[in-house]
């Protein structure tokens, strides 16, 4: 029993023993439903590494006893799709419900592999259940994506983690031959980020590390994982600790920091786009308009690493983190956004767009005087001349603050200065 992981051993096998994601199992919930009806529409399970995807698919195809295969997307060709489709429509033939066939890590299919699916999935020869942790918007085909409904599954909350740590604690078969001690658990719940499947290889290390008793604190957890980094991150899939390294280092223009941590991920098997849309994000986020080119290379190297993948997009993935982390920063864009999105989703006042910007299409548009005296830039000198382009009761609200401590935003500002004087100060 003891070789088998902690988090193997604690596996749920019905929803009243599943923690987290009340919203799609709780009292109510559409995955109640599904056990309650029998009827289940092929679906996608989107969300982070140790939330329960796979213990969720289990559950439904246990409780309904259908046939349940399974195949991983960094393992498995078309061929091995097709194998188990073949495997699938046979059983079908003796039984009235379809197959469940789960798919780990679906956005690592390809489109080819992602056809093979189709046919069967609109055929009802199986119900497809995919797991990922990339939005499916980018990563599953439309065909497939349309065929699907997509549940989002969140990271667990504190209180979701200390259910899980009482359960190991005082329920697991080898924890509780021990007297296990918690004294504190912030690091512990602040290393697991949420994630399940880490919080119990955190205690997996834990008490292999000691013997007797197990005393669980800040202390003892933070010195425990120090000594087994290695096994750690290997096991946290997607390093949230890591990328969050990688990408304040960037931000915090440490070009050296950055390609490290770079290096570990891609050594501990991330998937390069994830990088490269990370990258693509720092662009807009933290270099902005301080450096616009820094956009124009990130997607230059989001296109890159789709069309070549590894081991070479390892350089295209160097290239633009080096460019980056090496840029002149700015937020500004991000701020301004920001701003507007915070007065707009609060905004109950239903602000009038001024009439001169007003289109019209029909004459009686026309006579109430949509698009009157507005004023076409280009016909004036410097292709530009004053009006209001906000509702009246926002005149002058000013959203976006140019940067004067980069080169590129100072001249911005000295050119909206001169065109608009002090409106926006």
């Amino acid at each position: 029993m003891a070789t088998i992981p902690l988090a193997e051993r604690l596996r749920p096998h019905t929803l009243d023993e599943y923690i987290g994601q009340r919203h799609l199992v709780g009292e109510g919930g559409v995955f109640r439903r599904f056990l309650a009806t029998g009827s289940v529409p092929s679906f996608i399970l989107w969300g982070p590494p140790g939330v329960g995807k796979t213990t969720l698919a289990k559950i439904i195809s246990s409780q309904l006893d259908r046939p349940f295969y399974t195949l991983s997307a960094v393992t498995s060709g078309v061929k091995d799709v097709r194998e188990v489709i073949e495997k699938a429509r046979n059983q079908h033939l003796f039984n009235a419900r379809p197959a469940f066939l789960f798919i780990d890590e679906i956005h690592r299919f390809n489109k080819s592999q992602q056809d093979s699916l189709l046919g069967a999935v609109e055929q009802g020869v199986v119900t497809l259940i995919g797991a990922t942790t990339e939005n499916p918007s980018f990563e599953v085909i439309s065909p497939l994506l349309s065929r699907c409904q997509v549940y989002v599954l969140k990271s667990l909350d504190e209180s979701d983690l200390r259910v899980l740590l009482d359960r190991a604690v005082g329920k697991d078969e080898e924890l509780s031959k021990r007297h296990v001690e918690i004294r504190e658990t912030a690091a512990l719940f602040r290393f697991s980020g949420g994630d399940a499947r880490k919080l119990l290889n955190i205690l997996d290390i834990l008490a292999g590390a000691t013997e007797g008793e197990l005393i669980i604190d800040d202390e003892r957890v933070t010195e425990c994982l120090q000594q087994n980094i290695a096994l750690y991150d290997k096991q946290g899939e997607q390093h949230y600790d890591v990328i969050s390294a990688f990408i304040k280092s960037v931000r915090g223009s440490d070009p050296n920091a950055a390609i490290y941590y770079l290096a570990r991920m891609l050594a501990g098997g991330e998937d390069p786009r994830f990088l490269a849309r990370r990258l693509v994000i720092l662009a807009s986020e933290d270099i902005g308009l301080a450096n616009p080119n820094a956009l124009l290379l990130a997607n230059a190297c989001f296109d890159a690493v789709h069309k070549i993948g590894m081991p070479e997009a390892r350089i295209t993935l160097a290239e633009a983190t080096i460019y980056l982390a090496t840029s002149p920063k700015s937020n500004s864009a991000y701020k301004a956004i920001n701003d507007a999105l915070a007065l707009v989703s609060k905004d109950t006042t239903n602000r009038p767009v001024p009439l001169h910007l007003r289109n019209a299409p029909t004459e009686l548009m026309s006579e109430l005087g949509y698009g009157a005296d507005y004023k076409y830039a280009h016909d004036y000198p410097g292709h530009f001349v004053e009006q209001e382009f906000m509702p009246e009761s926002l005149s002058g609200r000013k959203f976006y603050t140019p940067d004067p401590d980069n080169a590129q935003e100072a001249r911005i500002d000295e050119r909206m200065r001169k065109l608009w004087g002090e409106k926006y100060r």
